[in-house]
């Protein structure tokens, strides 16, 4: 647990709220933004440690994007609630796997991740989608197995995962962007809630950073939501705004871990 100075703590909220914002406008981003705030703007040292806060607090405020998303229909429980329970045994199952690796190379191939995905919504960025999932027995199977690769990969990494989440569901369920989004967030708070308790039986979370982190989310999320429903007023514009924000910080983590690189 790290002893925050005053900037620390002043910086802290500041990176709470952006978390927010970018849970309540598209859905995800939270703990991929959570992340590298934490180490390179805050400060934490232990890559660790980093995952763990980050991970209890964007489960949080997650919880407040999905309110806010909730009280405008755009969450579809059943979809994602089949996501979520496949998705939470693989996120245990991810974050004890992932307590193991080094955690400088967890932000390497972090950053990789995000760029493959930022690519993927790019292509499909003009993908209308439906306002209901088709039921049946390929849909069950697609969420159930989408859900069990999306949370271990959300645990492995210490993240909430809502931009894996989000195109999945559209996948699997063939959901348009906007409900992916307000649906993503339950399943963002069930990953990310089962990775803390996983990091935090380590001691690998500081809960007065958490909290901080929280408390600026509260404001941030209320704000991106309004955002969202704007934005969606125009064709793909949300895909794209999704996918860059995710290549920008993934270049950035790259830039700033190429030692690993031997570059």
């Amino acid at each position: 647990m790290t002893s925050l100075s005053l900037a620390q703590a002043v910086l802290a909220l500041l990176s709470g709220s952006l978390v927010g914002f970018s849970l309540g406008l598209i859905g995800g981003g939270g703990s991929i933004l959570a992340l590298p705030l934490l180490v390179y703007v805050v400060g934490v040292q232990d890559p660790h440690l980093a995952i763990g806060t980050s991970a209890l607090a964007v489960a949080a405020n997650a919880t407040g994007g999905l309110y806010q998303h909730a009280r405008h229909a755009h969450v579809r429980w059943s979809v994602v609630g089949v996501f979520a329970a496949a998705g939470v045994f693989g996120a245990w199952l991810g974050s004890s796997l992932g307590k193991t690796v080094d955690g400088q190379h967890l932000l390497l191939l972090f950053a990789l991740l995000m760029l493959l995905v930022a690519g993927l919504m790019l292509r499909h960025r003009h993908y209308p989608g439906r306002d209901q999932a088709e039921w049946n027995g390929r849909t069950l199977r697609r969420l159930s197995l989408t859900g069990l690769a999306v949370g271990g990969m959300a645990g492995f990494f210490g993240i909430g995962g809502g931009f894996l989440i989000v195109p999945s569901l559209m996948y699997a369920a063939g959901l348009p962007i906007l409900l992916a989004i307000g649906s993503s967030l339950l399943a963002v708070t069930a990953f990310g809630l089962t990775t803390a308790i996983n990091y935090a039986r380590a001691g690998w979370i500081d809960w007065p950073l958490a909290l901080l982190f929280i408390l600026g989310g509260l404001a941030g999320s209320r704000l991106g939501s309004a955002v969202a429903r704007r934005l969606s007023l125009s064709r793909g514009r949300l895909n794209t705004i999704f996918a860059g924000v995710i290549a920008m910080v993934a270049a950035y983590m790259l830039y700033r871990e190429r030692a690993l690189f031997d570059i």
